[in-house]
């Protein structure tokens, strides 16, 4: 059955840097004043993305998801350039992502609120995206760092009483959008990140886990090389949905798609409704004068910014098209192109994710 889930990050309302100073010591320390302080964001985002509908939210994610995976890992040195492994990379905790620390931990009192057991995604970094941090790379830098991500994503699975992980997202924002020659068709380096991406993937396949991959960009085509990986998740306007032989890709390597129905870029946004109520042809210059004032108009809350967001029938429109394009067995999960994090207000995001539950129902219907 179809379902509705997020992509995690939304904007962050509170003392930040009170948060993260909290991720640092939750499960390290009682009576924690920072520490109890994160665990109550995120257990409270949780259930706001619950109470508007989504049926498997990702872990509230307000840090940043790539320095939040590199925190975790031994072996590394950050310099002003970016990340070198002194040594080879391994996992520094016995635990996993402390957000999903805090919903296991959290589950019984999380199932008691919402009447019934969790499902829940859960994302990591993936080791092609995390190796744009690292000044130097060679062709094993991404079997590296894959290997510690799979111990990552492993530790931070959970199945118990009161819930459980149902999906299990790698992102690869990165992957495809620049011309690499570490990953050039037959390379070592492009068969390392296929076996990377395989390992990660296989780690929750066998948890009985079902497995995607977040995409900015499909045109690199190596993911569908990935017998371990099942959903596809790309944005909006990705060429995958428009692609002649999608269908059989699909179909012979039987893998799925999230339908992505709503667009995370709120200068995107913005930027539509400008043009489309001008009455006039304008410039490029002018409309982004005309976004850079909307965003102050936000700010000072003279303007609504849930006038900028898509309505309902779009998004239903988008997701009629891929589902009759593909046929409703080959999607699995709709949500955000991706994480909502550039959103101008927590409550705007949170009200984009119940719109885009409120389709998925009404398509059941």
């Amino acid at each position: 059955m179809m379902k509705s889930c997020d992509s995690g990050s939304l904007p962050f309302i509170g003392d930040f840097a009170k948060f993260l100073e909290g991720a640092k010591h939750f499960g390290l320390s009682k009576n924690n004043d920072s520490a109890d302080y994160f665990e109550k964001h995120i257990v409270q985002s949780f259930l706001d993305k619950i109470g508007v509908g989504i049926e498997v939210p990702n872990y509230p994610q307000f840090r940043d998801m790539s320095e939040m995976i590199l925190s975790l890992i031994d072996g590394l040195e950050k310099l002003k350039t970016g990340y070198i492994e002194t040594k080879i990379p391994f996992l520094k905790t016995s635990n996993g992502l402390p957000e999903v620390e805090v919903i296991k931990r959290n589950s019984q009192l999380i199932k008691e609120k919402i009447g019934k057991s969790l499902e829940v995604r859960i994302c990591v970094t993936g080791p092609y995206t995390l190796a744009s941090f690292f000044p130097y790379r060679d062709v094993g830098t991404f079997s590296r760092l894959g290997n510690v991500v799979s111990q990552i994503l492993e530790k931070s699975l959970f199945s118990d009483n009161n819930g459980k992980t149902i999906l299990a997202s790698v992102d690869e924002p990165l992957f495809g959008l620049v011309d690499d020659p570490l990953i050039d068709f037959g390379s070592e380096g492009r068969e390392n990140l296929r076996k990377s991406w395989e390992t990660i993937f296989s780690k929750a396949k066998s948890k009985n886990v079902r497995t995607m991959m977040h995409l900015h960009s499909t045109t690199n085509p190596l993911f569908w090389d990935i017998p371990s990986l099942d959903v596809i998740d790309s944005h909006v306007y990705d060429p995958l949905i428009q692609q002649k032989n999608t269908q059989n890709l699909l179909d012979s390597k039987d893998k799925f798609l999230k339908a992505s129905v709503a667009v995370n870029d709120f200068d995107t946004l913005i930027k539509a409704k400008i043009t489309s109520e001008s009455h006039e042809k304008l410039t490029e210059s002018a409309i982004n004068e005309k976004i850079a004032r909307t965003w102050t108009d936000i700010k000072h809350g003279t303007v609504n910014p849930v006038i900028f967001l898509e309505s309902e029938g779009t998004m239903k429109n988008r997701l009629t098209k891929v589902i009759n394009r593909f046929g409703l067995e080959r999607v699995l999960y709709v949500g955000p192109e991706c994480g909502l994090k550039g959103y101008p207000t927590y409550e705007n995001a949170i009200e984009c994710l119940r719109r885009v539950s409120n389709i998925v129902q009404g398509y059941r219907k």
